[in-house]
């Protein structure tokens, strides 16, 4: 008999893996103004489980299990919603659902893996709606598609619990006003909807590559949703468009360095400190890959360039080996797409190690908007290094803490403060 302890465990870990399968099958039965109701099965059926299996026993196969519950309950909550006015079951497929002589198999189809992919992927399509901001689309993905509960997303997205609550009521609302189901965009439409999409899956996978304000530098978990969520792009046909591709390749160059970029006690390790025998070579040759993909056509994204930018990092055998002179042609390409701040001061870096101190200082001058850069925290750190090559530790030490004053990130604090010391102690010895 298995232990209520283990239950849990395991219906936790369902839910995560095997809820946004479900609550995109739902959807697409009920459609969106009815989010709710397969949100209600979807929890009816995990509640099942845990009944059920602390009487027999986990199943041999739970996943399958749950799917073959998840299907009983829908044909329960069909036979109470057959007249009723809130789900349209007007198109001729959906007519047959409502026929006790015709559910049974056609709701079968639903349930099929490949309708189940293209249900998820029209589910994020739907909760990247533009009439919805970054923050809601992200929010939305986290609970439908990806198994977060409430405090996870408040926990993953530096929020409370009310606010994400409140969200989600709205998004709700939105779609219950619009009364749609899940579609995937026109091909006229395919391209600007898909780059919403790929917004937000990168928005994401930066929260966990690089949390903005967390225990952890890393969330492995959100890097891993945001890889899950651009594969089902790039497997689909329809959606595995260049710019897609570049992501993922973006994202496996990128997250196949995680094993390195900490120590075991959560402590930054800079680039050329790191280890690059842990640099995991399975996910590199998988962004190779994605690269390949990426370069079918004319389209260039920003994605595309920084994944050139990452596999320059990743290809160097040392960082000493690191080809700084096409990194630095690679970012000038970049800013020409997307001129912001955190491009312009990642430029700056290579320029610090191709060229030196002085050129770098005057770069950073040239920058139209100091005011944008000065609410950074690696505007001043940049400048803290600058300083520290030419010997300044008095503007060092001020521009460090300026740094340390802005930063959000605990690792980044504590790496700031460990410079701050020793740049102290030096001074001391002088």
């Amino acid at each position: 008999m298995s232990t209520p302890t283990a239950i849990h465990q395991l219906t936790d870990h369902l839910f995560r893996h095997e809820s946004g399968k479900m609550i995109a099958v739902l959807t697409n039965i009920f459609g969106l103004a009815n989010l709710e109701t397969a949100e209600d099965v979807v929890q009816q059926t995990f509640i099942t489980a845990i009944e059920i299996w602390r009487l027999k026993g986990i199943p041999e196969n739970p996943a399958a299990w749950l799917m073959q519950v998840a299907k009983r309950k829908t044909i329960d909550q069909l036979r109470k919603s057959k007249f009723a006015v809130q789900y349209d079951f007007s198109s001729n497929e959906r007519k047959l659902l409502t026929s006790e002589y015709t559910m049974h198999s056609v709701l079968e189809t639903y349930w099929q893996e490949q309708p189940i992919k293209d249900d998820m992927l029209r589910m994020m399509y739907s909760c990247c709606t533009p009439d919805l901001s970054p923050d809601f689309q992200i929010t939305l993905i986290l609970k439908t598609l990806c198994g977060f509960s409430i405090a996870e997303i408040a926990h993953a997205l530096l929020s409370n619990e009310e606010t994400i609550s409140k969200r989600l009521q709205r998004a709700k609302h939105h779609f219950r006003n619009k009364a749609t189901f899940l579609q995937l965009p026109l091909p006229s439409e395919l391209h600007e909807k898909t780059a919403i999409v790929l917004n937000c899956i990168y928005l994401l996978f930066n929260e966990g590559y690089h949390a903005s304000s967390h225990t952890s530098l890393i969330r492995e978990d959100l890097m891993q949703e945001a890889l899950l969520l651009g594969k089902l792009l790039a497997e689909n046909p329809l959606t595995a468009l260049p710019e897609v591709n570049a992501l993922m390749a973006l994202m496996c160059f990128h997250a196949s360095r995680s094993e390195s970029r900490l120590t075991k006690e959560g402590a930054i390790i800079l680039l050329h400190e790191q280890d690059r025998t842990l640099w995991n070579n399975e996910l590199i040759d998988l962004g190779k890959a994605y690269m390949h993909k990426a370069t079918v056509g004319e389209h260039l994204s920003a994605y595309h360039i920084e994944a050139a930018i990452a596999f320059e990092h990743c290809s160097a055998k040392t960082f000493e080996l690191t080809n700084w002179s096409n990194l630095l042609r690679l970012y000038d390409w970049l800013i020409k797409i997307d001129h912001n701040p955190i491009n312009f001061l990642n430029r700056a870096i290579v320029l610090l190690q191709l060229e030196g101190p002085q050129p770098t200082a005057a770069y950073l001058a040239k920058y139209p908007n100091q005011n944008a850069l000065q609410q950074l925290s690696l505007y001043f750190h940049v400048l803290a290094e600058i300083d520290c090559i030419t010997k300044d530790s008095t503007k060092a030490l001020h521009h460090y803490n300026r740094a340390l004053a802005l930063s959000t990130s605990k690792a980044e604090q504590q790496l700031i403060q460990k410079k701050i010391i020793r740049l102290q102690q030096k001074q001391q010895v002088e």
